[in-house]
């Protein structure tokens, strides 16, 4: 039973650790054979940033079960009950920095001067590298909008 609980608090964590990517090289299933106006313009600047996926409260939940189960292992009695008790506790709060951390991911803030002299700043993942002076296209669907080579 006991092996069984920990197999889903494992996998409940893992399905928490789970984030969508803000990639320019990344489409959605429902994004594909849609239209996108396309516009050029020159990057004016580029700044790293952190983008935060948010937390589900998965990591605490897995975290404090795997916990609850390895200290009730723990002595017999009264002292397993405290030792399941001090084992939730520390398991939710090593859950929830476990999560917090997978959660955030390295961006880009990146400045683009239109053609027409408006300026935009999109932030997306930073699996691309931009450099200021570099020209670029922004893909928008009117809901998202990229920055590609």
């Amino acid at each position: 039973m006991k092996t069984s609980i920990i197999a889903v608090a494992l996998l409940a964590t893992l399905a928490g650790c789970a984030v969508q990517p803000n990639s320019a090289n990344v489409y959605k299933a429902r994004q594909s054979q849609n239209e996108q106006s396309v516009r050029m313009g020159t990057v004016e600047s580029v700044r790293n940033v952190t983008i935060d996926k948010g937390e589900s409260g998965t990591g605490v939940l897995a975290g404090a079960a795997l916990g609850g189960v390895a200290g009730s292992a723990v002595g017999g009695g009264k002292g397993a009950i405290a030792a399941s008790i001090l084992g939730a506790v520390a398991g939710g709060i090593a859950g929830q920095n476990i999560e917090a951390n997978a959660a955030n991911k390295p961006g880009l803030e990146i400045t683009v001067r239109l053609d027409n002299g408006d300026m935009r700043a999109i932030v997306q993942d930073a699996d691309e590298a931009f450099r200021p002076g570099e020209r670029v296209r922004l893909l928008s669907d009117g809901r998202t909008t990229r920055v590609t080579h």
